[in-house]
This record gives C-alpha cells, sequence and structure tokens, in this order.
C-alpha cells in the first residue's frame, strides 16, 4: 500500500512543493547535517516553515470553529424552540391568572390590570439586579489581557536598550 501520504487535513504531504495552498517543507534526510547550509539557506527555510506552520495550524482552527459552529448552531435552534413553546406557556399562564382573578373580582379587564401591574414590578426588579450585575462586572475589556501587553512592551523596550549598548 505505498499511496501518497497526506496531512492530517487530507492534502498531499509528499511533494515538498505547494499543496492545498500550503507550501510544505522539503524533507531532510537523515545524513542531511543544517550546519552545513548558510545563514540566509536556513533563515529562508525558517521563514518557510513557520509560514507553513502557522498556515496549517490558522487551517486546523478554522476546520475545529467550522464543526463547533454547526454543533452550536443545531443547539441555538432548541434554544429557539424552547423559548417559543416558552413564551407560549407563559402567555397561557398569565390567561389563567386574568381568568382566576376575572372569577373573584367579575371584571375581567381588572384581574388583566393586576396581573399586568404584577409583571411591571417583576420586570422592574429584574432590570434593576440585571444593571447592578453588570455595573459589578466593569468594562467589556479584557484588563488582564490589557496589562500583560503593556509589561510584554516595557519589557520589549528594555530589551532594546540593553541591546543598543
Amino acid at each position: 500500500m505505498a499511496g501518497p501520504s497526506t496531512d492530517r487535513f487530507g492534502r498531499d504531504s509528499g511533494s515538498g512543493g505547494e499543496s492545498g495552498g500550503v507550501p510544505t517543507p522539503a524533507p531532510t534526510h537523515p545524513d542531511h547535517d543544517l550546519r552545513e547550509e548558510g545563514l540566509p539557506d536556513l533563515l529562508k527555510r525558517l521563514s518557510n516553515e513557520t509560514t507553513t506552520l502557522v498556515k496549517q495550524e490558522l487551517d486546523l482552527a478554522k476546520a475545529e470553529m467550522t464543526e463547533k459552529g454547526r454543533k452550536a448552531g443545531a443547539g441555538a435552534g432548541m434554544f429557539g424552540g424552547a423559548g417559543l413553546l416558552g413564551l407560549g406557556a407563559f402567555g397561557a399562564f398569565t390567561t389563567f391568572l386574568i381568568a382566576l382573578l376575572a372569577t373573584a373580582l367579575d371584571h375581567t379587564w381588572l384581574a388583566a390590570l393586576i396581573v399586568a401591574a404584577v409583571y411591571g414590578a417583576i420586570a422592574g426588579v429584574l432590570a434593576l439586579q440585571g444593571k447592578n450585575k453588570i455595573q459589578e462586572a466593569g468594562p467589556p475589556v479584557p484588563e488582564q489581557t490589557v496589562e500583560t501587553l503593556k509589561e510584554d512592551a516595557e519589557w520589549a523596550k528594555t530589551q532594546k536598550r540593553s541591546g543598543a549598548r
């Protein structure tokens, strides 16, 4: 079974050339010594292999996100269906409450007004609690990432200064 070798994306990886838009590095021979290559060749090889690695990792990330997106889409559809049926159940419950109060009050409009007022009060309390939770969370900025980026920039500046001496 001597078929063409393929990488994890199903592309031909044994050619040493372009395959699927991603260059594959030339195979290294066990007796080939990298110390024999010149610095420009080594830098070119490093650049090509780094580019290949980054492109392959991006392809893998795209494939993973596509698969996760499909699964998440199915789950979101189910949540939508659950929300629709829940809304219908809430409407039926509201009708039940109004009918129950209407039998005691002899006025359907008054029963509906009472149910609406109770719902409005509950909505107001939930809105205030939600506002407080959002304020506790702070601004939607990745603060730790910003801080580490600042630290990295400061480190790079110190390296630049020490390298210029």
